[in-house]
């Protein structure tokens, strides 16, 4: 959303008169960020969600196997932050990917 502020600067003529200019001043909003989240489940192989997190987020082996494991022994784990659209495409994308493999591995987002 664009916010709108008016400000008035005088202006001299040559006659000694004032006259008021406006000048409008925009400021840009920055989106809303959503956290992607992964969950744990018994039964996908840690080495898909490793796969996933290195094809769909990015992230480095050693990163990968630090928050697959975080997942496997809290139950959960942030692997992402993004604007809503992405990290509602990226949740998409993994939840359907685990479906196609018949595994139950579910990701969800949240706003940050």
């Amino acid at each position: 959303m664009n916010q709108k502020s008016d400000h008035k600067e005088p202006i001299r003529s040559s006659q000694n008169e004032t006259k008021l200019k406006t000048r409008v001043e925009t400021q840009v909003k920055r989106p809303s960020l959503y956290k992607v989240v992964m969950l744990n489940d018994d039964y996908t192989p840690m080495e898909f969600v490793v796969h996933i997190m290195k094809f769909y987020f990015k992230k480095s082996e050693p990163e990968a196997i630090k928050l697959m494991l975080q997942i496997h022994n809290i139950g959960y784990a942030v692997v992402g932050v993004f604007t809503r659209e992405i990290a509602e495409s990226k949740t998409h994308q993994v939840n359907e990917i685990s479906k196609k493999h018949e595994y139950p591995l579910l990701t969800r987002f949240e706003k940050e």
